[in-house]
């Protein structure tokens, strides 16, 4: 069986290496100013490079698309009328509504489309690690060699009959995730420091927030904007955070202690009730993963972020824990703290009374709020080269912090078992 990757960026390269490295004969093929960089890396793996998208189409028996969702309709109008009789074709975009589409649309009606996600990055090795598989249009015969052929990758998969559903959960697990992290990046951009350098920023939540906000950052601004604005439900539930955070900050500046206590604890009482197993994040392992030089005294924080997550969840029925069959290491970092925090009594009433009287962390709750807002706005027009530029600022801003925080946070995964 001849294994096709269209797409050799940073995943089809890993998906290339894993099928060649469990004795499959694998093609691949890139833009043409690649080709003899991507010729002299993969060949000596005994990875052929073809000549394009076309050539690999026709020959291969199974044809991988690894390229950008803005584009897999561009890409697939070039080559997929060339598709092999019989073959099956997949996608290894995070939004399957663009992909699907393009598929339908350009490839032969004897193609059997079977598409599928890795939940992990490029640096992950992808043994071990959720892959989804959607059967959209197949035979059981075909279905069978498909599966036979991703179990060489180890990863734990999970089908999912519906790619509709497989978009409702990514736009929790992916698309809100990330822009609750990327609005604490612009809010720190925004007040001009660096988070480890500020005592309300020291606990063991806190240190999640910051390598996860880091970890983010040092990827490509495509991937993201890709992710909140191609989903047609990432819009609906982006808008939701920005509500809740919304609605929780104005009853913070007007110190409506008994309207906002009434929100939490009804987010609290839905998403945490006592049958629920937790994740239980180990604190230990929190605290050591600190960027901060500093053993300076804590200083309360309000975690406005992780309140609005809570409120988000509950106005929209989501339960957070349905969707690990989804889940990124980010996702489940996120719902750990929020957990963290909703589940630990004593935390959870210091954050209500910061947030509600604490005139000193108002002012970053401030910044945060309109970075919150600015995301959403862009994601609401689909904005995608402002988004885009949006994400590259805060990137310069960071700088050179970027790759230590991810290598920070790739420890901080595997110690916590969020992997």
């Amino acid at each position: 069986m001849d294994i096709g990757i269209i797409g050799l960026g940073d995943m089809g390269k890993l998906y290339a290496r894993c099928f060649a490295k469990a004795g499959y004969t694998v093609f691949g093929s890139d833009l043409p100013q690649f080709r003899e960089k991507l010729k002299e890396e993969l060949e000596p793996l005994g990875i052929t490079l073809l000549e394009d998208g076309k050539a690999v189409a026709r020959r291969c028996d199974v044809i991988f698309y690894a390229v950008e969702a803005e584009k897999i309709g561009e890409v697939l109008a070039l080559y997929g009328s060339s598709t092999k009789y019989g073959a099956i074709v997949a996608g290894q975009t995070s939004i399957k509504h663009p992909e699907i589409a393009a598929f339908e649309k350009y490839l032969p009606k004897d193609v059997h489309i079977i598409t599928c996600h890795s939940l992990h990055g490029p640096a992950f090795d992808p043994a071990g690690q959720q892959l989804i598989v959607i059967p959209h249009r197949t035979s059981a015969e075909a279905y069978r060699r498909m599966i036979d052929l991703l179990e060489c990758l180890g990863s734990v998969m999970v089908e999912m009959p519906d790619f509709h559903d497989h978009d409702k959960i990514v736009a929790d697990t992916q698309a809100v995730t990330h822009v609750g992290f990327e609005s604490m990046g612009t809010a720190w951009k925004e007040a001009g420091f660096f988070p480890w350098e500020n005592e309300a920023y020291l606990g063991g939540i806190d240190n999640v927030k910051i390598l996860t906000t880091l970890r983010i950052f040092s990827y490509k601004a495509h991937i993201y904007a890709g992710l909140a604005i191609l989903n047609p439900y990432a819009r609906q539930q982006v808008r939701r955070y920005a509500q809740s955070e919304s609605e929780l900050f104005k009853l913070m500046i007007m110190e409506e202690e008994a309207a906002f206590r009434k929100r939490l604890y009804q987010a609290r009482d839905f998403i945490f009730h006592e049958s629920r197993k937790p994740l239980l994040l180990d604190d230990q392992v929190m605290k050591e993963f600190s960027l901060s030089g500093n053993a300076g005294t804590r200083k309360p924080n309000s975690h406005l972020s992780l309140l609005s997550m809570a409120d988000a969840w509950y106005n929209l029925r989501v339960n957070p824990y349905d969707n690990l069959i989804c889940q990124t290491p980010p996702f489940k970092l996120r719902l750990g703290i929020v957990e963290y925090l909703f589940r630990d009594e004593e935390l959870l009433e210091e954050s209500i009374q910061a947030a509600l009287f604490d005139k000193k962390i108002r002012a970053d709750d401030l910044e945060f709020h309109s970075a919150v807002r600015e995301w959403s706005s862009m994601i609401g027009y689909g904005d995608m080269e402002g988004y885009k530029q949006h994400f590259e600022q805060v990137k310069l801003f960071f700088g050179d912090r970027l790759e230590h925080g991810r290598q920070q946070s790739t420890e901080m995964i595997r110690r916590l078992k969020m992997h």
